[in-house]
């Protein structure tokens, strides 16, 4: 069937951003309405704890996980296609999971299905808005994200009017309904028109495989294409980024999950129990964008490390004050001053990754990233309802909430602290050996320069030139280390060749 194709930063681009926004608020904003359920779960099955958190673990562990297999949908169908396959997996999920007659049931309607359907639908909208903006991408990006806020703010009170009155099994078969509503966003997603011409490249045949060998050998570029194992290995500052953050998911999900049963077993009114995390959403609508413009000024880039890690203090320190009392006041403002910290983690936690690792390689650091987010986001809640089994009482979960939280900050922070000082100390020794260089250099004179190999490395710690040196004494001892501005002062100071 033949498609018109759309013109980037046209006038239809502002439907396909007010379509990205409901995709949005109905997959990421969902999982924060699944603790309206808990107890009834827990009452209709008569599970405990860790077996009903394994829901909302599922669910959010497949959301991140399946990052890369929604790429490789992208790549072959386009975005349109499996947004709308996106919000087909997502209802029949949900329908499915209405008529469940055991947790396992649910573990796989619930859980996978749908949280499969929702990350089809969520990855593959904020593609096709790359493509439609190109002038005005940050501002699109940052008017998506209120959809989010948006989410968070009307599941809950959504869930709650409906359980009343439905119970939850006829509230999953209506949320069925409503997640059908990614398949008429993923319709308005109309194939853009790029500048970008295919690549056409003659490529020798591949030598002949065996087919299992030949499986085995395309399932690794798959993987080597799409999750960056070697900048996991080799650069410093994404290891510190990728272990922080996943210790810290282990604390961070628990209160979206528990905050609902806490409130309730202290005692407060069920409506007013789920308008907590609605109190939460509303707040991020204004919080987030707000948090999004101070990160990208530019007197916050050399600080952008740090503030991260102070976003993740905060939000520790904030589940103390919760465990402390459950009085519905005392929640009120737990949510307000939750909704700041969670703010700055959700603005900067892209950008962090952005400073660290090049641009070229950022879609398989992301891959990567999300990947091992969604084992800790399978493991977090089980973990919680394993400790409240034991205990029976809801503030350890917050105290563990707040230990993984405030020991992940502390040791990102010191992390990144260590590493600026190394590098500085590094950059100080380089200077040295400049100075003195180019000393020797001149009272040599020009017939006896050397041509050391000198190679530069950025943060990402990617970045390798040689610099004028002949293919003989490139494993001579007078290689040195030296920053790129170093190079071209020396450059300038002794006439030397270009990088090569």
């Amino acid at each position: 069937m033949p498609q018109a194709l759309e013109h980037a930063d046209g006038s239809w681009a502002w439907v396909v951003l007010l379509a990205t926004m409901v995709t949005q608020g109905l997959t990421l904003g969902f999982p924060t309405c699944i603790g309206i359920f808990f107890t009834e779960l827990q009452w209709e099955f008569q599970a405990s704890n860790s077996e009903t958190s394994w829901i909302p673990s599922i669910l959010m562990a497949v959301l991140h996980m399946a990052g890369p297999l929604c790429s490789i949908l992208v790549g072959r169908f386009g975005c349109r296609v499996t947004t709308m396959l996106g919000g087909v997996l997502a209802s029949l999920g949900m329908v499915a999971s209405s008529f469940s007659r055991n947790l396992s049931q649910l573990y796989f309607t619930a859980g996978f299905i749908t949280g499969l359907g929702m990350c089809f639908s969520f990855q593959s909208s904020v593609t096709v808005l790359g493509f439609y903006f190109v002038r005005r991408r940050v501002l699109a990006n940052a008017l998506a994200s209120m959809g989010v806020s948006l989410g968070i703010t009307l599941w809950p009170l959504l869930s709650r009017y409906l359980l009343e009155d439905l119970g939850w099994r006829g509230t999953f078969l209506v949320f069925g309904g409503v997640f059908l509503h990614c398949c008429i966003c993923g319709a308005i997603m109309r194939p853009v028109a790029t500048s970008v011409a295919p690549e056409t490249k003659e490529y020798p045949p591949p030598p002949p495989e065996t087919p299992a060998l030949g499986c085995v050998a395309a399932c690794g570029r798959t993987i080597q294409r799409h999750l960056a194992f070697d900048i996991l290995r080799h650069n410093t500052g994404y290891c510190v980024y990728v272990l922080g953050v996943m210790w810290s998911l282990l604390g961070f999900p628990l209160p979206q999950v528990f905050l609902v049963p806490y409130a309730m077993w202290h005692r407060v009114d069920e409506q007013q129990a789920a308008l907590l995390i609605s109190i939460i959403g509303f707040s991020n609508i204004f919080l987030r964008p707000l948090a999004g413009l101070m990160a990208g000024r530019p007197a916050f880039a050399s600080h952008r490390k740090y503030l991260f890690s102070l976003a993740f203090l905060l939000n520790g320190l904030t589940n103390l004050v919760c465990a402390a009392s459950g009085d519905f006041w005392v929640l009120v403002g737990y949510c307000l001053v939750y909704s700041v910290s969670m703010s700055g983690i959700g603005a900067l936690v892209f950008q962090v990754l952005m400073d660290i690792v090049p641009m070229d390689q950022f879609p398989r650091a992301l891959g990567l990233f999300t990947v091992l987010d969604g084992f800790a986001f399978l493991i977090s809640p089980p973990l919680a309802g394993l400790l409240l089994d034991a205990t029976n009482n809801f503030s350890y979960v917050f105290f563990m909430s707040s230990f993984f939280l405030i020991s992940a900050a502390l040791f990102m922070g010191g992390s990144f602290y260590a590493l600026q000082k190394k590098e500085q100390g590094q950059q100080a020794v380089v200077a040295d050996t400049l100075e003195q260089d180019i000393f020797l250099e001149a009272k040599d004179g020009p017939g006896k320069q050397r041509s050391p190999v000198i190679m530069y490395v950025t943060s990402a710690g990617v970045n390798k030139h040689l610099w004028g040196c002949p293919a003989s004494s490139r494993t001579s001892h007078e290689c040195l280390l030296w920053p790129k501005a170093v190079l071209q002062t020396k450059q300038r100071a002794l006439g030397w060749n270009s990088p090569t």
